[in-house]
C-alpha cells in the first residue's frame, strides 16, 4: 500500500486550546519494582517541581509492577496524601507492560515517563512536553548524546549507550540519538493507535515503539537533558543488552519483510508541508529520485559482482544477462519498497513482471553494448567491458526510473480507487475521539488551579486500580530492576 496517499489513521496536528477546567493535561507516569527506598522522595520532589512551574493541570502515577516489599504501602500513603498522585499496580513485571497499560487507560492528552530515580534533571520536563501540547510533535524524548547535554556517568555505561544507539543507526537507520534515556512524552492520539504494535514489555519498549514511530513518519523532537548516573541502579546491563539485541533482530526483520502495518499511524497526507501540492512539481519526485539512485547504485554494484562471478565460468553474454536477471529482481523489490512506498504482497507477482519488461530493455542496451565492443575488437580487456557496460547501465537507469514511476508504481490519481489494504487498521482502542477528520482531538485545555481534584469516578485519590496483564500470553522473566 502506498504509504505517501494513505489518509492513515491520525489527526493532523494541532495545537491543544488552553481552557480552565477538564481532565489533566499531562500524566507522568514512574514505573517502579521494589523501589520502597526512592519512590517518595522522587514522588514529592516531582510534585513540588509541576506545582511551582508547570501552568496546566497534571497528574503523577505511579506504576507499581509486581513490587515484593513495601512499594506498594509507600505508593498508597502518597496517593493519599496527595490529590494529584495515583497508583496502578500490575501483577506481572516489565517496564514496558506497565507503560503500556497506564497510558492505555489514561485520559490525559499528554502522556510521559520518566525513571524514579530522576537522573534527569527535571527543569527539561517542561520543554519535553511544550512541543506536545503546540502540535509540533508527535513524541518527545529526553537525549543523554546532543550536543548540550551534561552528563555525569562512568565509562562503562557511557560506551554501552553509545555503542547501542550506533546499531540503532546501522541496523535500524535510526535517526534519534539515544533509545534509552528514561524520560520520554507521547500524544494520547498517538499512543492510541502505535502501542498496540508494540510487542516487548520490558526494556525494549522504548526504543521498539522509538523505530515504529519514526519509520511511520512521525515526529519526534529531542531535548537535551542534564542527566546524572545513579550508582544503586540494579538493571542488568549485560541481560539488557543482549535481550535488546534480539529486540533490534525481530524488530529489522519485520520491517524487511513489511509485515507491520505502519500505515496505520501515518498523519493524513498534506500534513508535512514536503507533501503539499505545488504547480508542476510531481509528488515525492525528490524523495523517489533519493532513493531511486541510492537502491540503483547498490544494485549496480551487485551486478557488477555478480557478472564478474559469473564471468569466470561462462561467456561474456551469458554472464551479463544472468548477472542482470538476478539484480534486476532485486532492484525491482528494493524500488517497490524504500522508493515507491509499497508495502505487502498486493500486487508484487506484477511489478516483478513489468520489472522483468524493464529487465529486458535493458538487457538490449547492454548487450548490445557489448556486441559493439566485441565488433570493434576481438578479445577486449576484462576492465573495458566493465567500463562499456557501466555506460550502458546509466543509459538505461534513466529509462528504469521513468518507467517505474510511470508504469510500474504510477501514483494513485484523486479518482482512482484506493488500493486494497494488507491489513484491517481497526483496533480495539479506536473511538469516535480519535477520528481522522482534520480538528484537535481534545477538548481544551485545563489550567491548573492552586489544588486540582480528580473525577474520582475513574481516578480516585487512593484509589488502587487492579488490572489484569495487556497481554495475558506475554510474561517477560527478563525484566530484574
Amino acid at each position: 500500500m502506498r504509504t505517501d496517499s494513505s489518509p492513515g489513521t491520525l489527526p493532523a496536528r494541532e495545537h491543544l486550546p488552553a481552557a480552565p477546567a477538564g481532565t489533566p493535561v499531562l500524566d507522568v507516569v514512574i514505573p517502579v519494582y521494589n523501589e520502597e527506598k526512592d519512590l517518595q522522595p522522587c514522588v514529592r520532589r516531582l510534585y513540588e517541581h509541576l506545582e511551582r512551574t508547570f501552568p496546566y493541570a497534571f497528574r503523577i502515577t505511579i506504576a507499581d509492577n509486581a513490587s515484593t516489599d513495601t512499594t506498594p504501602r509507600v505508593a498508597a500513603r502518597l496517593a493519599a496524601e496527595i490529590p494529584e498522585v495515583t497508583l496502578f499496580r500490575l501483577e506481572q513485571k516489565g517496564r514496558g507492560r506497565a507503560l503500556r497499560a497506564v497510558w492505555s487507560a489514561s485520559d490525559a492528552p499528554v502522556l510521559a515517563y520518566m525513571d524514579v530515580d530522576l537522573s534527569t534533571d527535571l527543569n527539561a520536563l517542561l520543554p519535553l512536553v511544550a512541543p506536545l501540547i503546540s502540535g509540533h510533535s508527535d513524541l518527545a524524548i529526553g537525549s543523554r548524546l546532543a550536543r548540550s547535554s551534561r552528563v555525569v556517568r562512568g565509562p562503562k555505561r557511557e560506551f554501552i549507550s553509545r555503542a547501542y544507539n550506533l546499531i540503532l543507526r546501522g541496523s535500524l537507520q535510526a535517526r534519534f540519538s539515544d533509545a534509552q534515556c528514561g524520560f520520554k512524552a507521547i500524544r494520547r492520539d498517538v499512543a492510541q493507535v502505535l502501542l498496540p504494535l508494540v510487542e516487548d514489555t520490558g526494556w525494549f519498549f522504548d526504543t521498539e515503539m522509538l523505530v515504529l514511530a519514526e519509520r511511520a513518519g512521525l515526529r519526534i523532537h529531542e531535548v537535551p537533558v542534564d542527566w546524572v548516573d545513579d550508582p544503586d541502579s540494579t538493571v542488568h546491563i549485560v541481560k539488557t543488552a543482549t535481550d535488546d539485541l534480539k529486540g533490534v533482530w525481530r524488530i529489522g526483520r519485520a520491517l524487511a519483510t513489511g509485515s507491520l502495518p505502519l500505515d496505520r499511524i501515518t498523519r493524513p497526507f498534506g500534513d508535512d508541508p514536503r507533501d503539499r501540492e505545488i504547480k508542476d512539481v510531481p509528488k515525492g519526485l525528490a524523495r523517489q529520485l533519493v532513493g531511486f539512485c541510492v537502491v540503483g547504485a547498490l544494485s549496480t554494484l551487485f551486478y557488477l559482482l555478480l557478472y564478474s562471478g559469473f564471468r569466470v565460468f561462462t561467456g561474456s553474454q551469458v554472464a551479463n544477462a544472468f548477472a542482470l536477471l538476478v539484480s534486476a529482481i532485486a532492484n525491482t523489490a528494493a524500488n517497490r519498497r524504500l522508493t515507491f512506498g509499497v508495502r505487502g504482497r498486493g500486487g508484487a507477482v506484477r511489478h516483478q513482471a513489468q520489472g522483468l519488461v524493464v529487465f529486458g530493455i535493458g538487457l538490449a542496451l547492454t548487450s548490445g553494448s557489448l556486441a559493439a565492443l566485441n565488433a570493434a575488437t576481438s578479445e577486449p580487456a576484462h576492465s573495458t567491458e566493465l567500463a562499456v557496460l557501466i555506460a550502458a547501465n546509466l543509459a538505461a537507469t534513466v529509462l528504469r526510473f521513468l518507467l517505474f514511476r510511470a508504469w510500474v508504481f504510477p501514483d494513485r490519481r484523486d479518482g482512482d480507487p484506493a488500493p486494497a489494504a494488507s491489513h484491517t487498521p481497526v483496533h480495539p482502542l479506536s473511538s469516535p475521539t480519535f477520528s481522522t477528520a482534520r480538528h484537535a482531538p481534545y477538548g481544551p485545555l485545563p489550567q491548573r488551579t492552586p489544588r486540582y481534584t480528580h473525577d474520582t469516578a475513574q481516578w480516585g485519590r487512593d484509589a488502587t486500580v487492579q488490572l489484569q496483564p495487556v497481554r495475558p500470553h506475554d510474561t517477560d522473566p527478563r525484566d530484574s530492576r
